[in-house]
């Protein structure tokens, strides 16, 4: 009989039963593939002596012949008279079928095998069974399993916990994680282990639960677990996300006195959060003792460096980058050309130089994404180079790529501002043909071009057939409405409009208050725009520079002198610094001021 260690082996890895066990008779496995299961190879096992047990059963499951032999096998030996399955035979034969993709079977063995009352299944099973269902994606049945069992045959260990816990995590169940995590600790003998924790403060860091990922970090330290580099880089990207970079710089001191090294994620991390906080020379140094330490980078940490680098004006350094990504075995991707291609447009490079590193990409063997060409038709767009961006689209279209929306918005505005309403709305009208319906994006650009050119009819027919299609208005479509509406005078029907979509749950912002204050400001005097501006000031939309001006030229033709005044010492109070349109608009109120006295406005 094999020892307590070596059946726990067995269990694990159901093959290497070989090592010590008898050979099989090479005529009966001959046999067997030949014949298959069936009388033939049944006599052959009484013709050679063959001793049905649990034992050869493991040895006929190793063997190389096709999967449904050994399930004949398998069932026949079953059904004999003082033979049962043990976890072993049940065991091997699951992951035979495992192997071979037979789902439905496996699991129909994997239920009979819990239910069976001979069958005694270990911890080391138990987190087996949950592995390879995980592998599957059949999570619930791996719960379901799990609970089973756990009721019933074996208390789970922290290995079995975390093999459910890690299986959760691979599918995307944070919160199942979180309520597993719960039952865990309430187990007795069953505490948490650094595996554990590192599995469950990244479902809580997915989950946004940054505080109780924080807490956990300081309670497995308390409870004298030493946190992985991985932990570590969790906890680090949760202080970046705060803005929390002193932290995040002492957490990476502790990890360095600490003795545990910095791994490439660590770095990607702590660049990628020194980048975000502004900090592009730190971020670069970072980089460049990374380099020292003998850390070598890869794809992602260099796509990251040469966005912070191309973010603060230094694409020169970032390109340099780019040609020395092959000295550290880092292949270029397509997000590493969409980086630099995106960098060369907010960087006012040539068109040229922007199409070169397009072909650059193509030559090297990497496929433009949707994104790619999202990028550079909203590139050529903001250039006023329309028709190479219409090309664009249309080889995009060539390519198999879904309509892109974000292309399309692109497009319609450089059209809208070029005054070609009909070509704008002919690829709208497009757009909706080939997906069925246009983003609510897509809609308020073509609702702000129809307003700009005085076509508020069409604006209003456009609103109302994307709200009949399920599209639901956003902020930006609303603006584009209300702007629309004011530049036909119609302010009442702008300010119940406004009114509207706060009603509809709809949040609006600075920009759809300014556009009704506007309004308001040029045709209802006064009175009604400071009602608003009042408004504003006690709500949680703040008044900007834009509405300080805009009450500013209210007020100066109204020639309300003193007034402006205030309201200037008010905006220089907040921060505000005065421009071009603030000084004309007190300029103006002052030599309103004679002309007032003479004639009062009420």
């Amino acid at each position: 009989m094999p020892g307590p260690n070596e059946e726990t082996e067995s269990r694990k890895f159901p093959r290497k039963y070989n090592s010590s066990a008898r050979v099989l008779d090479e005529r009966f496995i001959r046999i067997l593939k030949i014949f298959k299961w069936g009388p033939d190879a049944e006599k052959a096992l009484e013709v050679l002596k063959m001793k049905v047990d649990h034992r050869l059963v493991r040895e006929v499951l190793s063997i190389d012949v096709e999967v449904n032999v050994k399930v004949q096998f398998f069932k026949w030996v079953g059904k004999r008279r003082n033979f049962e399955h043990d976890s072993t035979t049940y065991m091997a034969l699951i992951h035979c079928l495992d192997e071979a993709g037979w789902v439905g079977e496996m699991w129909k063995t994997i239920q009979e095998m819990v239910r069976s009352p001979y069958v005694l299944l270990s911890p080391a099973d138990l987190s087996e069974i949950l592995r390879i269902l995980g592998r599957t994606k059949m999570v619930n049945k791996a719960l379901s399993i799990f609970y089973q069992i756990k009721n019933r045959k074996c208390k789970p260990t922290v290995g079995t916990y975390n093999s459910l816990i890690m299986m959760l995590m691979q599918q995307g169940h944070h919160e199942k994680v979180h309520e597993l995590y719960t039952e865990m600790c309430s187990e007795v003998d069953c505490l948490p282990d650094t595996v554990t924790y590192s599995a469950v403060i990244s479902a809580f860091s997915k989950l946004g639960r940054d505080e109780s990922a924080m807490r956990l970090f300081e309670e497995m330290k308390e409870n004298g677990l030493y946190p992985t580099a991985k932990i570590y880089t969790i906890v680090l990207g949760i202080y970046f996300k705060l803005g929390n970079v002193e932290k995040g710089l002492s957490l990476v001191q502790e990890m360095k006195a600490k003795g545990c090294p910095l791994t490439v994620f660590t770095y990607t991390e702590l660049i990628k959060g020194l980048g975000k906080a502004g900090r592009v020379d730190d971020a670069y140094d970072v980089f460049l003792n990374m380099l020292k330490g003998g850390c070598r980078p890869d794809t992602i940490l260099i796509n990251n460096m040469i966005n912070i680098l191309g973010k603060a004006s230094r694409l020169e350094d970032g390109i340099k980058l780019f040609h020395q990504m092959e000295s550290w075995q880092c292949i270029p991707n397509v997000v590493t050309y969409n980086t630099i291609i995106k960098t060369l447009f907010e960087s006012k490079a040539p068109a040229l130089e922007v199409s070169s590193w397009f072909e650059r990409m193509k030559v090297s063997g990497i496929a433009p994404s949707s994104y790619t060409y999202s990028i550079l038709i909203d590139g050529f767009c903001k250039t006023n180079k329309v028709e190479k961006a219409m090309l664009l689209l249309e080889e995009m279209d060539e390519k198999g790529f879904p309509p892109c929306p974000a292309a399309y918005c692109s497009l319609i505005n450089s059209l809208g501002n070029a005054k070609r309403m009909e070509a704008a709305n002919e690829l709208f009208r497009e757009l909706r043909e080939n997906c069925g319906q246009s983003s609510a994006r897509v809609y308020a650009v073509m609702i702000k071009h129809f307003g700009k050119c005085g076509r508020l009819d069409d604006a209003l027919d456009l609103f109302n057939e994307m709200k009949k299609l399920g599209c639901i208005p956003d902020v930006y479509t609303y603006n584009a409405l209300m702007s629309g509406l004011v530049r036909a005078g119609m302010i009442d029907d702008a300010y119940s409009l406004l009114r509207t979509m706060e009603s509809n749950g709809c949040c609006p912002d600075i920009n759809s208050h300014n556009i009704v204050l506007n309004g308001l400001a040029r045709t209802g005097g006064p009175k009604r725009a400071m009602e608003m501006f009042s408004k504003m000031r006690h709500s949680g939309i703040q008044p900007d520079v834009v509405s300080y001006n805009t009450i500013l030229g209210c007020l100066s033709r109204a020639g309300k002198f003193e007034e402006a005044a205030n309201l200037m010492k008010e905006m220089k109070r907040k921060g505000f610094e005065y421009d071009l349109i603030t000084y004309s608009s007190i300029l103006e109120a002052v030599g309103r001021v004679d002309e007032v006295h003479a004639n009062p406005v009420a």
